[in-house]
């Protein structure tokens, strides 16, 4: 596969956790990005920030004006309620749509979530299976990467399993399965299909770290454990009791809950792992980061950070 070693990459969600892996990794590949943003960013070579967000048509038809492709990061993983998931993931999936396909833009690279093959388990899989189907339907040149669970420097997501793993006791679902991806993997899937991913137009992938079968719960979080240089124990908690925890959280910490009844309802599915059907082909992409040592990498950044 030959790689064009220079493209105008639109880019949604440059600020948040995966965007800006991906924006760096862009970069340092030699191509020119075009990044949404809602806030005033500092000047970096190579990057025409865009202020606006997904509900303003002017600002999207600037991000992708003259692009070679669209990359859609940008999305909600926790929300008030259903109407707020389908306003960022459903109506912001179609937002960047129309603008793409008004400039003429085909090349369409959507990231989605492993969580859509399950609609009915939350609203979270349901807006991101709305999303798809909007890409979908959309007549680009779409590819759609559903990622596992993601981790890496700069992610706030998981890292309370990180603070838990450093004190030594982490809390579980119910027993499952589950895989993961380093985000800089994930980026240079991205990149892959951006560079040369026109022979994979219409295919939906599921990265992951390689691992056969993903990780059990327990599994992973004893590698998180080595990843943060302790043992650790390790409590699988019945369904009901993590729904309870979620609406706890949601009362004390309203908004700013990390765990809530949505993410509850599939947190506690038994199994999200990448199905090897959809797994990337070896000649587009394969992971180069093992897991045990990202997760000690990224512990080593939270440390710096002081984070953990």
């Amino acid at each position: 596969m030959t790689a064009d070693p220079m493209k105008v990459i639109a880019l949604t969600g440059a600020t948040g956790f995966v965007g800006s892996t991906l924006l760096d990794r862009a970069l340092a590949a030699g191509h020119d990005v075009r990044a949404l943003t809602r806030r005033p960013q500092p000047h970096r070579d190579g990057v025409s920030w865009i202020a606006g967000a997904l509900d303003d048509h002017a600002a999207l038809a600037a991000l992708v004006d003259g692009a070679d492709a669209v990359v859609h990061v940008a999305g909600a993983v926790n929300a008030r309620d259903r109407a707020g998931f389908a306003a960022a993931n459903i109506a912001g999936t179609e937002a960047v749509v129309d603008a793409a396909r008004t400039a003429g833009v085909m090349r369409f690279i959507h990231v989605s979530s492993l969580a859509a093959r399950e609609p009915a388990l939350s609203d979270y899989g349901w807006s991101k299976t709305g999303a798809e189907t909007v890409v979908m339907g959309s007549g680009l040149d779409w590819t759609i990467v559903r990622p596992p669970a993601i981790y890496g420097p700069r992610d706030t997501e998981m890292l309370a399993m990180f603070t838990m793993a450093a004190r030594g006791l982490v809390l579980l679902p119910p027993a499952g399965r589950m895989s993961v991806i380093h985000a800089a993997d994930l980026a240079n899937l991205l990149l892959a299909l951006v560079d040369g991913g026109r022979d994979y137009v219409g295919q939906v992938f599921e990265p992951d770290d390689g691992r056969p079968n993903g990780w059990s719960h327990r599994g992973f979080a004893r590698a998180l454990g080595k990843g943060v240089g302790r043992s650790v124990s390790t409590i699988s908690m019945p369904g009901w009791l993590v729904r309870v925890a979620a609406r706890t959280a949601r009362i004390v910490r309203r908004d700013k809950a990390k765990l809530t009844p949505d993410r509850a309802a599939y947190f506690c599915h038994p199994d999200w792992t990448a199905s090897a059907s959809r797994r990337p082909p070896s000649d587009l992409w394969t992971p180069t980061v093992e897991t045990q040592r990202g997760l000690a990498d990224t512990a080593k950044w939270y440390r710096a950070e002081g984070w953990l």
